[in-house]
C-alpha cells in the first residue's frame, strides 16, 4: 500500500511506535487530542454493538418481518441470544458464493477506476503538510458501468441481481468481517511504515480513527475509493434487486419499491457525478482512514440503510398501498430536499474548489439550477481560509443536512408506520448529524477564531432558516 504523505521517518525503527512514537514524527503521540465518541471505551464498544445491532435488525426483518425479534413469554435472555445466534448460523453464515459476490464487486470497482475514463482534481492543502493531493474522479463511468452489465447479465439470464436480497445475510457476514480485516490490514501496515498520523497512544482509539490519512496504490486513493462506489453502489443494487424481485413475483412495480429505487438512484448517482467535491470534505481532508471509515463504508452504510427496500420486499405490496395523495407527497418532499441538497453541496464544494484553484469540468447528469454562485460573498480568514456566507448556506449553515435528513425519512415514510425497522437509518442518521455538528463546530471555532464568530454573525441560522 502506497502512502502519499511525507514524514520525517529517521528515528522509527519498529511497528511499535504505535505507543512510542518520535517527538517530531506525523505519529507523534498527541496528548492533547480531543477524544471523541467517548475515548477508547466508546470506541470498543462500538466495535463490538454495531455488528450485533447490524445482525440483530437483520433478523427483525427477515424472520420477524419487520417486528423487532424479542424473546418468548417463557424464554431467558441466554435461550433468546442462542436463539438470535442460530439464526445467524443458519441463514447468514458467509459461504463462498456471499465472498466472491462481495469481493468481485469490490474488484471489479477498483479496475473501473483504474481504467475508466475520468478527470484530475487538485485537493485541498493537507493540514500536516500542506501537500495538496491530485485526485482522479471517474465514478461516475463506473456507476453507469455497473447498471449496464448487472442489466445485461440478467437480460442474458448469467446472473441476477436478487442473489443480493435471496443471500443478503451471508453476504452482510462477509461485509463485516471484510471491514474488520481491512482495518486491520490498513492499520498495522501504515504502523509499520511509520506513516500514521494524530497518533493518541491508545491502540483501540488509534484502530478506531485510524493510522493512514491518505492512502494509495497508484492512481486509487482508497478513502475516495470506499467512500462513493462499494456503499452507495450496492445500496442502489439491493434496491434495484427488491424492484425486479416484485416484478417477478407480482408481475408489476409498487410506486413505493419505485421510490426507494429512484431515492437511492438518486443519491448513488450525485456520490458519482460530485466525486471531485468529495475531495474537500472532512472525510477525505481530515479524517484518517480506520474502521470508522472503513467499517461503515464496507458494511454499514449498503446494509443498514437498506431496510427500507428489505421491508418491502418482504411483504405483498397490497398491504402498503396509500393514497395517491399520500404518494404524490413522498415524492414531491423527496425532490425538493435533494434539489436542495445537491445544489447546497455543489456551491459549498465548487466554491472550494475554485478558491483553490481547482477548475471543476464535468457537467455531469442533473446538473441543477442554483448548482454553481457567481461572485459570492464569503470572509477571508486571518489564517488564509474561506467562509462561504453566500447562496443557501446564508439561510443556513448545516443546511444541506437538513436536506439529508429529510430525505432519509422519506426513506422511512414510505413504507408506513407499521413497523420502525425502516426507520433506524434516519434515526442514527440524526444521532450522527448532532455529533458531527458539535464535532464540526467545535474545530471551526479553534481553526477560525474571530472569524467564526464573525460567520455565524452573518449566517445565523444553523439547520432551519430563521427557526434554528
Amino acid at each position: 500500500m502506497g502512502i502519499t504523505t511525507n514524514i520525517n521517518t529517521a528515528s522509527i525503527h519498529k511497528p511499535r511506535i504505535l505507543l512510542h512514537a518520535p517527538a517530531n514524527s506525523a505519529g507523534a503521540i498527541n496528548r492533547s487530542n480531543h477524544f471523541e465518541f467517548g475515548g477508547p471505551w466508546g470506541c470498543a464498544a462500538l466495535m463490538v454493538t454495531f455488528p450485533m445491532l447490524m445482525y440483530y435488525l437483520w433478523i427483525s426483518a427477515a424472520v420477524y418481518r419487520g417486528s423487532f425479534a424479542r424473546p418468548y413469554s417463557d424464554e431467558s435472555l441466554l435461550t433468546f441470544a442462542r436463539r438470535l445466534i442460530g439464526y445467524v448460523s443458519q441463514s447468514a453464515w458467509p459461504h463462498r458464493g456471499a465472498w466472491i459476490f462481495y469481493w468481485s464487486f469490490l474488484v471489479i470497482q477498483a479496475v473501473f477506476y483504474v481504467l475508466l475514463p475520468g478527470i484530475w482534481v487538485k485537493g485541498l492543502p493537507i493540514p500536516q503538510n500542506n501537500r495538496r493531493l491530485n485526485y482522479f474522479c471517474n465514478a461516475v463511468w463506473s456507476f453507469y458501468a455497473t447498471i449496464a452489465i448487472t442489466a445485461a447479465l440478467y437480460y442474458f439470464k448469467i446472473f441476477s441481481i436478487v442473489y443480493l436480497i435471496d443471500e443478503f445475510g451471508p453476504i452482510m457476514s462477509v461485509s463485516i468481517i471484510s471491514g474488520f480485516l481491512v482495518s486491520f490490514i490498513g492499520y498495522f501496515v501504515t504502523v509499520a511504515k511509520g506513516k500514521q498520523h494524530r497518533m493518541t497512544g491508545s491502540f483501540v482509539y488509534d484502530f478506531f480513527m485510524g493510522a493512514p490519512l491518505n492512502p494509495r496504490l497508484g492512481i486509487l486513493d482508497f478513502k475516495m475509493f470506499f467512500e462513493v462506489r462499494l456503499p452507495w453502489f450496492l445500496l442502489f443494487s439491493i434496491s434495484a434487486a427488491t424492484a425486479i424481485r416484485q416484478f417477478e413475483t407480482y408481475g408489476y412495480i409498487s410506486p413505493q419499491v419505485l421510490f426507494v429505487c429512484l431515492a437511492h438512484y438518486l443519491y448513488a448517482n450525485a456520490c458519482a457525478k460530485g466525486e471531485e467535491c468529495i475531495i474537500t470534505t472532512w472525510d477525505v481532508t481530515w479524517e484518517k482512514w480506520g474502521f470508522q471509515l472503513i467499517f461503515w463504508n464496507m458494511a454499514g452504510v449498503p446494509f443498514t440503510y437498506s431496510h427500507c427496500s428489505l421491508f418491502l420486499t418482504s411483504h405483498d405490496p397490497r398491504t402498503y398501498q396509500w393514497s395517491t395523495t399520500y404518494n404524490v407527497l413522498m415524492y414531491t418532499l423527496l425532490f425538493a430536499a435533494y434539489y436542495i441538497w445537491d445544489t447546497a453541496n455543489s456551491q459549498k464544494n465548487k466554491f472550494r474548489l475554485s478558491m483553490n484553484e481547482s477548475p471543476y469540468l464535468r457537467k455531469s447528469f442533473p446538473q441543477l439550477p442554483w448548482n454553481i454562485l457567481k461572485n459570492p460573498s464569503y470572509i477571508k480568514c486571518k489564517n488564509g481560509s474561506t467562509l462561504l456566507t453566500d447562496g443557501w448556506y446564508k439561510y443556513g449553515r448545516k443546511i444541506h443536512y437538513t436536506a439529508d435528513l429529510v430525505m432519509a425519512f422519506s426513506w422511512g415514510l414510505i413504507t408506513g408506520t407499521s413497523s420502525l425497522i425502516p426507520f433506524f437509518y434516519p434515526l442514527f442518521f440524526t444521532i450522527v448529524l448532532v455529533h458531527r455538528v458539535s464535532r464540526d463546530i467545535r474545530r471551526c471555532r479553534e481553526k477560525y477564531g474571530e472569524d467564526w464568530d464573525e460567520y455565524v454573525r452573518r449566517c445565523p441560522w444553523l439547520f432551519i432558516p430563521y427557526v434554528y
